[in-house]
Order: C-alpha cells, then structure tokens, then sequence
C-alpha cells in the first residue's frame, strides 16, 4: 500500500513565509529556511515552496532562497512561481529542487507542461490547480487566484494529464485558509477521473481533516500551511493519528 504524505507548504513572499484566508489578508509566518529545516526534522514527507508574487510581479522566482533550503533539507522539494519555461525549470533542478509546479504558465501555455514532462520527466511535473465554485461549477483562476477563467476543474485536470503532468495540486479557494476541512467532493470526483496522484490543499484545521481527505477525497497527499506554521497540529502527531485510523503513512524512526 502506497503511503499517505504529509507536504507542509510555504507560501512565499519578500523573502518570508506568509499566510493569508482565501488567498488574501496575508500575515507573515517566519523564515522560510528555518522551517523547512524544522519540517524535514519532523517527519514531513515533502516541502513545497511557491513564490505566490512571482507571477503577479512578473519576475522569476528567488533562486538564492531556492538554494538556502535545499541545503537544509533532505526530503523532496517542489518549487513554484514564476516558472514559464524549459530553462527556468533546469536551473530550478540544479539548485536543488526535486519538482517544478506551474500553475499560471500551464493554462497560457499548455505544451509547456508536454516540454517539461519530455525533458525532465512527469515525476517532476506538478500542475497546481486553483478553482473556486461559480455557479455551483469549480472554475479554475490564475495569478494567485487573482484572475478567473472560463475552464472546467475536471476538464482541465484531465489534459493536464494527458499532456504528461505526474500530479496535480488542487487548491479549493473557497477552503482555503478557513480550516472547515478539504473540498473532499471534488478531491474525490479527480481521484476517480485521473489515474495520477492529487495533492489535496485548502482547508486544514484539525487533524481529523486530514483523515477525511484520505477517506472521503482519496487524496494521495495532503498539503497544509497555517496549521504547521503557528505549531496548531504537529506533524508527528498527525501522522500517529492517522495510523491509528488506518491511514498508512511513514512515520521517521
């Protein structure tokens, strides 16, 4: 049985972690090279850094800080914000991140995400998904939820896909940062369309959120941001609740 993983998230911006409610209303959580450090110590399975005004700013993303935490952890890395090319993605790789995830550049440009499979591999393409519910349909928005767009969630998550992506991070903005729980509805609708791994994220505030994610979304993993950041779930303590409910999970020795 494939293991359930635990993926703290550090959102990014001038130089520090942040973390907003619906995308917005950001307060500065700490440095980010700290608590990556923190996280691999703790039993976190994967990290992944966005650099949430990369795109916004129209700027790459900061490769110094990429190297600073690389240096500190030893569990895979995904980087993103920013990102819309081949090149942007190989000097990503050589300073140390594992994984690439691209969100607004997939939907601009989507052969982007046939490049990078071919060149790089799908194991180190994720394609984040924001969506919130328009009219009862998930619609899929870019530039940090900032700008909305007419296409489908499923619709969109299916090419992704079919163009080579190995997993897709799915963010509910209407969960995001209310710690109510996942869109564990439409987590569950993609496990069952896709044949790749969804990361869920938007929504964590108990740790029986996560149980329900794995049970009810059929999520692959897990990704949560406040609730680790101001230490109001710790990682060993999740995971040692999620193996009790029989929710398979690594839990470091």
């Amino acid at each position: 049985m494939l293991t359930k993983r635990i993926i703290p998230c550090l959102d990014i911006k001038n130089g520090r972690t942040v973390k907003g409610v619906n995308f917005v209303d950001l307060r500065d959580a700490g440095d980010p090279v700290e608590l990556a450090k923190i996280y691999a110590e703790n039993g976190a399975d994967e990290l992944v850094f966005l650099d949430i005004s990369a795109t916004e700013e129209r700027r790459k993303t900061l490769i110094d800080l990429v190297l600073r935490v690389a240096e500190q952890v030893n569990i895979p890395f995904t980087v993103g914000g920013g990102i819309s090319s081949v090149e942007d993605v190989d000097l990503l790789l050589k300073s140390g991140a594992d994984k690439v995830s691209i969100n607004s550049s997939a939907v601009k440009n989507p052969q982007l995400i046939n490049d990078l499979s071919a060149k790089f591999g799908s194991q180190c393409v994720v394609v984040a998904i924001d969506a919130k519910q328009i009219n009862g349909q998930w619609k899929v928005h870019l530039v940090g939820g900032k700008v909305p767009t007419e296409l489908d969630l499923f619709d969109w998550a299916k090419e992704v896909e079919q163009r080579g992506a190995g997993e897709i991070l799915f963010t509910s903005m209407d969960n995001d940062g209310t710690k109510d729980g996942f869109a564990n509805e439409a987590l569950a609708r993609l496990s069952t369309e896709l044949n790749i791994p969804i990361i869920a994220s938007g929504g964590a505030g108990k740790i029986n959120h996560f149980t329900d994610t794995f049970k009810d979304g059929k999520a692959d993993a897990a990704l949560a941001a406040s609730v680790f950041h101001f230490k109001e779930i710790e990682i060993n303590d999740l995971k040692k609740e999620l193996r009790d409910n029989g929710i398979a999970v690594r839990i470091p020795s």
